[in-house]
């Protein structure tokens, strides 16, 4: 067999009295039948161990193995792409310092730039300076309105877009934006006031200004969660690693209880354009104001009396019918 070793997550076990059993990547039992095949030299087989004897009763199960997907070659972990390393970090320390730990273990190289909480927002140019391949940006605290409009425009420049922030004790983790068409902050801000019907409360909650009491204090395995979420989205769009389980990144929201560090995934579409409302032409002002009897408002193009039908008169109905 070409392939005889176990996919990552898939594992065999053998069971007391009742031969072995497969543990699948969801976490499935499955049992193994075979018809008196050494267990012991399947075992080998299954590790990696080519050097074990192989039989016509063993290359029917490793085939049934390879058919149900369990056996894969010994392929390295992807690795960075340089055209991909630059990440350029902006946000709160407390979710870049631990995003930069692991992008770098990955291979990347970010870059955190601090952004003051007085300054404007910046341009779109700021954010392309130093040509990075993507752009991160954390907030341990919600949007205020307008300030990722320019960030949004990123994917359209060839450069990818990922962003998180926390909203009290929640924390949502954007889908990575990586062109034209992908979902952008805008889209899930829109996206999220359609689908509440506190829309009024959740947009003032938003601009501002907030009443709280004690501040929420991000702790340390919170940030934890969200920068390995954001890095694991970064390095999948990077290396080009496939999704295996759950939504297309791309078309994902991840909310994120920051009390139990549960991940809940929402599925997000991007908000199609809306075409612009018409244009009502204007009653020149020549032609005079309709009398209170007629309560349709007035063509574009006043008809002359002589265009206006005249109503057909109703008969009266005669008693002797």
């Amino acid at each position: 067999m070409s392939r005889n070793r176990l996919v990552p997550g898939v594992e065999v076990v053998a069971v007391p009295g009742r031969g072995l059993a497969v543990r699948t990547a969801e976490g499935e039992f499955l049992s193994v039948r075979t018809r008196h095949a050494d267990e012991n030299a399947l075992l080998s087989l299954l590790s990696g161990d080519h050097a074990a004897p192989v039989d016509g009763e063993l290359r029917r199960v490793l085939r049934g193995f390879e058919e149900a997907g369990y056996l894969a070659d010994a392929v390295p972990a992807p690795r960075w792409p340089d055209a991909r390393r630059g990440v350029r970090l902006l946000g709160d320390p407390a979710l870049t310092g631990p995003l930069a730990a692991h992008l770098t273990a990955l291979g990347a190289e970010p870059r955190t730039t601090p952004v003051a909480p007085a300054a404007s927002p910046p341009t779109t140019e700021d954010l392309l300076e130093g040509d990075p391949a993507a752009v991160v940006w954390c907030l341990d605290g919600p949007v205020p309105d307008g300030l990722w409009d320019a960030a949004d425009r990123l994917p359209q420049h060839g450069v990818a877009w990922l962003r998180c922030h926390r909203e009290g004790r929640q924390a949502y983790v954007e889908p990575l934006a990586a062109a034209p068409g992908d979902v952008t902050s805008a889209h899930v801000r829109a996206r999220r006031l359609a689908a509440t019907p506190a829309h009024r409360e959740l947009a003032a909650y938003w601009n501002g200004p907030r009443t709280s009491g004690e501040p929420v204090r991000l702790a340390v395995p919170a940030a934890a969660l969200l920068a390995a979420l954001l890095a694991d989205d970064l390095a999948r769009w990077a290396t080009g690693a496939p999704d295996t389980t759950g939504l297309p990144a791309r078309r994902r929201l991840r909310r994120v209880d920051l009390r139990t560090l549960t991940v809940t995934e929402h599925a997000v579409l991007p908000v199609p354009a809306v075409a612009p409302m018409p244009t009502v032409a204007s009653v020149p002002a020549a032609v005079e104001t309709p009398t209170a009897a007629t309560a349709v408002p007035a063509p574009s193009v006043a008809p002359t009396p002589t265009a206006v039908p005249t109503p057909a008169a109703v008969p009266t109905p005669r008693k002797d019918g």
